[in-house]
């Protein structure tokens, strides 16, 4: 049986990609919504909708467990896909907690896309951490974009992100939590433009680790086998490679 990977694009591949370290002998299947990317800007009834759709297709594949490795999604329905469905669901949970763990006196800043910064989950999260006085939000919304149109080193991204951090005050923090998967593809970037001081979390590592604890191994080593499908259609895998070699390039400056 198959561990699925779903996500609005290509950002669930920065988690498959920490996945296929610590399971490599299993079979995906990875699902990009990308005809209906950005998530970030829809209603929670739109990205409802999507969502489930894609599940009701990724459950005919024969999967054992699914991994919602959009944090936006995962806002938006986790809790409404696990009460439906009997196998493991994996959703994504940025690294607030992690961050605050290693923290001193400073602030963290959560990065997502608008709709998990408006959503009730972020907020349950930072109000069970008794964190409303430790974090900041920031929308990084067009990064969604450009990751999927595969831009990621071009002066206007960086123009983007010198804008969006314009305004803070970088001695009140000591990192900066990823909250969206697409995100990651950024890292460098993002690092290049911030003090050596404040460190750069995902929630990417941890997912990986809680899907290996909720699947069973197999016992043998056959390889590697991803199927890739775009909102239902069957792709072919050269369009998400150069993804996976993306970053592979990337500095691996999360410090989880």
């Amino acid at each position: 049986m198959k561990i699925a990977f779903f996500d609005s694009g290509i950002g669930g591949l920065t988690v498959l990609h920490e996945a296929l370290k610590i399971l490599p002998s299993e079979q995906y299947i990875y699902f990009a919504d990308s005809d209906n990317a950005p998530y970030g800007t829809k209603t929670s009834q739109e990205i409802r909708h999507l969502v489930f759709d894609a599940v009701e297709f990724l459950i005919k594949q024969d999967i054992k467990a699914l991994v919602l490795a959009c944090n936006t999604a995962t806002s938006v329905a986790v809790k409404e896909l696990r009460a439906t469905y009997s196998l493991p669901i994996i959703g994504m949970e940025p690294a607030v907690k992690p961050a605050l763990k290693t923290s001193e006196d400073r602030k963290t800043l959560i990065c997502a896309t608008q709709k998990t910064l408006e959503e009730d989950k972020l907020k349950e999260l930072i109000e069970n951490l008794n964190a409303e006085s430790k974090v900041e939000q920031l929308s990084l919304q067009k990064l969604v974009m450009y990751a999927e149109r595969f831009e990621f080193q071009e002066p206007k991204v960086k123009k983007y992100l010198r804008d969006c951090f314009a305004s803070l005050n970088w001695a009140t923090f000591d990192s900066i939590v990823l909250g969206c998967t697409h995100f990651s593809y950024f890292t460098d970037t993002i690092r290049s433009l911030i003090p050596e001081h404040v460190r750069i979390l995902s929630g990417n590592k941890g997912t990986a680790r809680q899907l290996k604890r909720r699947t069973a191994t197999k016992s043998d080593d056959q390889g590697t086998e991803i199927e890739y499908y775009i909102s239902e259609k069957k792709a072919d895998s050269h369009q998400f490679e150069r993804y996976f070699n993306q970053l592979n390039k990337t500095n691996g400056l999360h410090r989880e």
